[in-house]
């Protein structure tokens, strides 16, 4: 779930930029199931759910001048933003996955310092990502679940 239990408040909240997600920060006091796992299937009884069902794929990009190392650090960072706006995560119901791109046209070739910015911006980014996603997401005929707008 993105949600801090069934309440509308996202887990991402300390990562949003101005409303971008309902200016609604955490929930004060913290729900009594804030700390319940929370998995759609469970609450409805749609069918198993095999291995992989929840998946999350996503890219993460930069302008940057990035190795391949460099750009697989980006992605792994921009994977702890999955942690980050979903609860749980990284369960074997997952098969998540963050693909890095580097353009490479601003020409910038990162120093260490730098670099630390990037990788930590990753992971802000793709929590805040995940919870515009969510917070945007419009119904449509046959839906299984309530779009977070719907709630």
């Amino acid at each position: 779930s993105v949600t801090v239990g069934r309440s509308r408040h996202f887990w991402a909240a300390p990562f949003e930029i101005g409303d971008e997600f309902g200016g609604l920060g955490y929930p004060d006091p913290m729900p009594e199931d804030a700390r319940k796992i929370l998995l759609k299937y469970r609450d409805r009884r749609v069918g198993a759910r095999p291995e992989g069902s929840s998946t999350t794929i996503a890219v993460i990009a930069t302008d940057a001048v990035l190795t391949k190392a460099a750009a697989k650090r980006l992605a792994i960072s921009a994977h702890d933003g999955f942690a980050r706006a979903i609860w749980p995560t990284h369960t074997p119901a997952d098969g998540d996955l963050v693909f890095a791109l580097a353009t490479g046209r601003s020409g910038i070739e990162l120093e260490a310092d730098a670099a630390i910015d990037l990788y930590a911006t990753a992971g802000a980014t793709m929590a805040r990502a995940i919870s515009r996603g969510v917070y945007a997401a419009t119904p449509a005929d046959g839906d299984l679940f309530p779009v977070w707008s719907s709630r």
